[in-house]
């Protein structure tokens, strides 16, 4: 979740490492600093809240050619100047992205060396693991090559050392790390964005894979401080992808970018009438679905559809506990890992338990060369673009859509899904622009509380639509099986409550309708997103199309994403970046 940007190039270290930094801002954070070389001296500065609160105290004329810096989502410590990346000790300064699981245990050892500690974090105690091992091999690679069988839990760092400041250090467990490689100048971060100003050649350290970045050079070594290579990759990220192309937020930007991701979609996995062979998952019995919050929610959307087609038993499972639980694995057993990023740590975590119990591994990933995407068996990817705004849109409807097409691979329905999957990108762009979402978003905008129901798998998509609305308009707001409102928590509904029910599925949607009855009795405002045309049981209604009872649940999509963008915006809330949260949780 965490930015790091390390930079060493000619001049103007200050401004390229900005420029990186502010592209790792989507991942969310509460502080940021940065730490340069200066007449042979490092000199740090760092502040709590925005990186803009860290300009005031820049000169990006100061004559340096190295620094590196950071972002920080605070774990260990609260939020302050002095919990702020980075941290020095001893001739050690550094960066990380991670938790150190058993620092309290070194930090003890470490006082007795005689270290000081200012700050609450664990990092500094890494930062003076490093510096006391350094005291004895005199070899930063061998000091580091030490610490990586010292340190226990997941860390991507960038490093200073005092007695070579031409040179930053690097090296990563379970935490994200990329090099990027230019003409004498290279650059070291956490993800793709922030190196996109230098270059578009990158290399991707493995675990424990020592860097050494100068300006003129890049050498690696592994954990027994042998020296390998790399393979050196491009990628053709446009410099439109990271702009707003003229849309006020980048979450708009990436809903309506939504119809362009389900034609590369369909592009890409079908071919005519049929589903490409991308994994065959009808030879299980059993399917483990493991992901965390959106991913999560689009989990429960391809639950429905295997069970559906498949016949197949799906359990979905929140990452964050299936690594706790009891688990049941067996040869006709398939644990499925979704992840935007790739890089989810109770996601990660998942798989190498599924792993170490000889479990079939499929990813679906955004991220390519993500550490998911190389461990799990099989992966698909899909496709989404680079997301800038933390709240998932266009991400989510992907992973959604190839569940899909693993569903309907090589039944009945296979040919007419296809053909109406087609028609989704023209009501994607119809279902943004065809509605007043601000006249309809105002019934919303001062509610303290909002429930979102359904059934069956209008349901499903009511958790990922409360979610949207929660996480960037700081609405209360709760999903419910539209059935189970009576039991309990009809009790909490009156005037001051919103109610927004998805009805598509007309097997269940009159009971749906009972339900909507009884809320309106109570005096909560309704707004429903359905294909009921006679509707008298909502204030405000979106009518979307009925095309069939596979593609009429998607639909309800866009318009949950327009709601929940229109309410946070009628706010005043920071929809890119709302607080707290962070684009990729890296951390347990």
């Amino acid at each position: 979740m965490c930015g790091i940007v390390g930079y060493v190039g000619k001049e103007r270290a200050i401004s390229k490492i900005m420029i990186g930094l502010k592209a790792l801002e989507y991942r969310g954070y509460d502080s940021a600093g940065i730490a340069y070389a200066k007449n042979k001296k490092v000199k740090m500065i760092k502040k709590k809240g925005q990186i803009s609160n860290l300009e005031k105290h820049l000169n990006y004329d100061e004559n340096t050619n190295i620094g590196i810096s950071h972002t920080r989502w605070a774990t260990h410590g609260k939020a302050l100047d002095v919990n702020s990346h980075p941290h020095h000790q001893g001739k050690i300064t550094l960066v990380h992205n991670g938790i150190i699981e058993n620092y309290d245990v070194l930090k003890k050892k470490l006082e007795k060396e005689g270290y000081v500690f200012k700050s609450d974090t664990d990092t500094e105690v890494a930062a003076a693991t490093i510096d006391s091992i350094y005291k004895e091999t005199h070899d930063m690679v061998e000091a580091l090559a030490k610490a990586s069988k010292t340190l226990k839990g997941s860390y991507a760092f960038a490093i200073l050392n005092d007695d070579c400041l031409d040179t930053i250090y690097g090296i990563r467990k379970d935490s994200p790390l990329i090099v990027g490689l230019g003409e004498s100048e290279n650059i070291i971060a956490s993800d793709i964005p922030a190196i996109t100003h230098v270059t578009t050649s990158y290399v991707i350290p493995n675990n424990y894979d020592i860097v050494v970045l100068q300006k003129d050079k890049v050498k690696y070594y592994d954990q027994n401080k042998k020296e390998i290579t790399k393979e050196i990759k491009n990628f053709s990220l446009k410099e439109e992808t990271i702009s707003k192309n003229g849309f006020d937020h980048f979450m708009l930007k990436e809903i309506n970018e939504e119809s362009e991701v389900v034609k590369r979609l369909i592009s890409l996995y079908t071919d005519g009438e049929k589903v490409k062979d991308l994994v065959d998952i009808s030879k299980y019995k059993y399917i483990d679905i493991v992901a965390c919050g959106s991913a999560a929610f689009a989990g429960q959307i391809g639950k429905y559809y295997i069970e559906k087609f498949k016949n197949i038993r799906v359990n979905v499972y929140f990452a964050s506990e299936y690594r706790y639980q009891k688990n049941f694995y067996g040869k006709d057993t398939l644990v499925i890992l979704i992840s935007q990023s790739g890089e989810t740590a109770d996601t990660l975590a998942a798989l190498k338990i599924a792993k170490e119990n000889a479990t079939d591994t499929l990813a679906i990933i955004n991220r390519k060369d993500s550490s998911i995407a190389r461990e799990a068996d099989k992966v698909i990817y899909t496709e989404a673009g680079i997301e800038i705004a933390v709240a998932t849109t266009k991400a989510y409807l992907a992973q959604v859509i190839i569940l899909l097409l693993l569903a309907i691979k090589g039944f009945d329905e296979e040919k007419s899904t296809i053909e109406d999957l087609k028609l989704l990108p023209n009501l994607i762009t119809k279902y943004i622009n065809n509605f007043d979402y601000t006249k309809i978003s105002k019934l919303f905008v001062n509610k303290d509380h909002v429930f979102y129901l359904g059934r069956g798998i209008d349901y499903y998509l009511s958790m990922e639509g409360s979610l949207k609305l929660k996480e960037i308009s700081y609405i209360h707001s709760e999903a419910f099986q539209a059935g189970e409102l009576k039991h309990g928590s009809i009790s909490l509904i009156d005037r001051n409550f919103g109610v927004i029910a998805v009805v598509t599925d007309k097997n269940v949607g009159g009971k749906t309708i009972s339900n909507l009855k009884e809320v309106a009795a109570r005096g909560a405002k309704i707004i429903a997103i359905t294909n009921i045309h006679d509707d008298n049981f909502s204030d405000e209604k979106i009518e979307v199309d009925d095309i069939n009872d596979v593609i009429n649940p998607i639909i309800t999509i866009i318009p949950m994403q327009m709601l929940a963008y229109n309410v946070a915006k009628l706010k005043g809330c920071d929809i890119d970046k709302p607080r707290n949260l962070a684009k990729s949780v890296t951390v347990e």
